[in-house]
């Protein structure tokens, strides 16, 4: 599957929020939350163009700083992918693998070198895809979907 994976522009907004659409129920981000998220310093946002340069897919990383595991209180900075969604029907073509790879790239040039996401527990595939990439599960996160739980991963990555 040919795609190519570039940073996210302000014309790509509607493409956006319609594959946020697609792909989640009721807890998809709403139109606000994903401007905040594509306008925030602290985000970095790709998507996944075809052929047609349509977006076929997209992912939006934050930096972040975990406090708690910090010696000098200072915090070690990690990327959190917030979102990460694929059109129905370009999954299982390697999209999300590319837009995964692309963002970890994205995160190391920034000096950045551990990444954590939250996923759907009954999401097989997805589950499969970030276990074969190196994310390793951390713990459960209860009726994180409503009423389904999540699980939380994360990757160290040099």
């Amino acid at each position: 599957m040919d795609v190519e994976i570039e940073s996210a522009v302000s014309k790509d907004f509607e493409a956006i929020v319609a594959l946020e659409r697609q792909c989640f129920t009721s807890e998809a981000f709403s139109r606000q939350q994903l401007l905040y998220l594509l306008r925030d310093y602290s985000s970095t946002s790709l998507v996944a163009r075809g052929a047609d340069g349509g977006v076929v897919g997209f992912v939006i990383v934050q930096l972040d700083k975990d406090r708690d595991k910090s010696e000098k209180g200072e915090g070690v900075v990690f990327g959190h992918i917030v979102t990460l969604n694929v059109a129905v029907n370009f999954r299982r073509r390697g999209v999300a693998r590319k837009l995964l790879f692309k963002c970890e790239e994205v995160l190391k040039l920034c000096g950045v070198f551990e990444c954590r996401l939250e996923v759907r527990q009954a999401n097989y595939v997805a589950l499969a895809l970030y276990r074969q990439m190196g994310y390793v599960e951390m713990g459960i996160l209860r009726w994180y979907y409503g009423k389904e739980h999540g699980l939380y991963f994360k990757k160290k990555f040099s």
